[in-house]
């Protein structure tokens, strides 16, 4: 349905909020363009916490979503994350609205949700406060038994299609990074990817591990100050810069072989090898390191909870399930890797807590009258034990 823009002249000093305006309908790609302030348009149906997490961290004013944020097929957890930061979300404008604001131009948002391009009222929408979030996530968990139906039923299609590859890893590509017996750890841009890359600095500089980059969990390794060894996943949210700085590629490509990351590989310049699989890229990371002989798979930002593969609101989280019942025990969460070696005491620590502690004994040995006559003692008897010595030789 068209939506009416009605003309309706208001004060310059009302209030609200006001911004320039970002559109698209991806949200993943927009979040590369917002910078703070900006008003975030976005299309997305069910709103998942990578996402909103992404809006809060590049500080728009307000987010407009022209679908519904909470649909109430599950209690999904993007809304919440968006109203705690005391971002307005002004939710079900309409997908009309793309066509009425250009990108770039400033806009400006009323307390009941109405949409503004100076004196003109362009859309509106529903407010969605905290308070109305509660209730939608209330009635959205009696529709999770549902949702867990389709969930099954997903997985058991994934496994239909793709057994051959669970089970045997029939189709896992040659590769030139050389896994066998070492650790890899694969990163994801998702959840608290990177309070967990900077908890595993000691691990990482300890061990080594091979550093793989899913998408733009590679732009994450950059940011971190490491190299990613190798890149995996469709390549639309890499950087150029990440996917040309040495890395071997492996690009995600439909079952039946067709691969649109190579077109903007062969743009740069870089040469990488294709893997088909049905299931998401981080699942083909984990599927392609179990395939080497990795001895341990460290997952920084992947999905580890039913709620979780709910709210990545797609059916193909089913093989996530799957590749780690696959994997399984090699498969480690960074948390756990983060929490257990933090509190390990290595040797070089114990060597030197025990050489500080001679230097300050014999420190307090010297500062005393009684310690300088030991000392005394000391170097005489060494005097005489050195002499006795030369005489030998």
């Amino acid at each position: 349905m068209k939506l009416p823009v009605l003309r309706k002249t208001r004060a310059a000093d009302e209030p609200g909020v006001s911004g320039v305006a970002r559109l698209d309908r991806r949200t993943k790609n927009l979040t590369k363009r917002l910078r703070p302030g900006n008003i975030a348009i976005i299309d997305h149906v069910d709103i998942d916490r990578v996402s909103a997490e992404a809006l809060v961290a590049c500080e728009v004013s307000a987010v407009i979503n022209v679908s519904t944020s909470v649909s109430g097929r599950y209690p999904n957890l993007g809304p919440e994350i968006i109203a705690k930061a005391g971002i307005p979300l002004i939710d079900n404008v309409g997908p009309d609205i793309f066509k009425t604001i250009d990108e770039g131009e400033r806009i400006r948002l009323d307390d009941d949700g109405t949409i503004y391009r100076g004196p003109t009222v362009l859309a509106k929408g529903v407010v969605l406060d905290i308070d109305r979030i509660v209730e939608l996530m209330a009635e959205a968990r009696s529709g999770l038994s549902v949702q867990l139906e389709a969930f099954t039923a997903n997985t058991m299609e994934y496994l239909r299609r793709e057994r051959a590859l669970l089970l045997d890893g029939v189709g896992v590509p040659e590769i030139q990074t050389g896994m066998e017996g070492r650790h890899a750890l694969i990163v994801v841009r998702g959840y608290d990817y990177r309070e967990d890359l900077a908890a595993l600095g000691p691990y990482i500089r300890e061990y080594r591990p091979i550093l793989i980059g899913v998408d733009g969990g590679a732009d994450a390794l950059v940011e971190a100050g490491y190299t990613p060894d190798m890149i995996i996943g469709d390549m639309d949210s890499v950087s150029d810069t990440t996917l040309q700085c040495g890395a071997e590629l492996v690009v995600h490509a439909y079952r039946d072989g067709r691969a649109p990351g190579l077109d903007r590989l062969e743009s740069l310049s870089v040469e990488g090898v294709v893997f088909p699989a049905t299931g998401t890229s981080e699942d083909i990371a984990m599927l392609l390191a179990d395939s080497k002989g990795a001895s341990l798979i460290v997952a920084v930002g992947s999905h580890a909870t039913l709620v979780e593969f709910l709210d990545k609101g797609r059916s193909g989280m089913a093989s996530t399930f799957l590749t780690r019942l696959r994997v399984g025990p090699k498969l480690v969460d960074a948390k756990g890797v983060g929490r257990l070696y933090r509190h390990r005491v290595r040797t070089w620590h114990l060597l030197l807590f025990l050489v500080s502690g001679l230097l300050a004994l014999m420190v307090a040995i010297g500062a005393s009258p009684t310690g300088r006559e030991w000392l005394d003692v000391l170097d005489a008897r060494w005097d005489d034990f050195v002499y006795w010595l030369q005489g030998i030789f």
